[in-house]
């Protein structure tokens, strides 16, 4: 009768064990696939480099920083930050913005162009001429990417 009872404690753990180490494994499985990361193909970020001509990056900075980055604002384009280079030499002011997608961009453009504030902002810009060009690159987030 003693043997029968041990093997009857044996199994019952063993069974035990068995159960809470299914259990532990899929709950584990669970919380991994929760923390899974996809980027959004959606968004997509402008990357935007304004060359300024020798000397007039101060005057664009402050035309940014007066005018154009309220613009931008109101019709939606949302600016991520503003950078000038360390070398003094490059003249580049960068910056980059997102939207939800290409076509939410070409649309908040599209409005900031017919803004008659921006136009008068182009004009005072062929007049003073601070730009001598623009490189824009269109961009979306890698799935490793901190931001999305």
């Amino acid at each position: 009768m003693t043997l029968n009872f041990w093997k009857l404690k044996c199994w019952t753990a063993c069974g035990i064990g068995l159960v809470a180490f299914a259990a532990a494994a899929s709950i584990t499985g669970r919380l991994l696939y929760v923390n899974e990361v996809k980027a959004d193909n959606t968004r997509v970020f402008e990357l935007r480099v304004y060359h300024a001509l020798p000397g007039k990056l101060p005057a664009l900075e402050a035309r940014f920083r007066d005018k154009t980055s309220k613009i931008l604002a109101r019709h939606g384009l949302k600016v991520v930050g503003y950078w000038v280079t360390e070398d003094a030499s490059d003249n580049s002011l960068i910056w980059i913005a997102a939207d939800s997608s290409r076509e939410e961009a070409k649309k908040n453009w599209d409005a900031m162009m017919a803004d008659p504030e921006f136009q008068d902002v182009i004009k005072a810009e062929q007049a003073e001429k601070l730009v001598e060009k623009v490189d824009v690159t269109y961009m979306h987030a890698t799935d490793f990417s901190l931001i999305k």
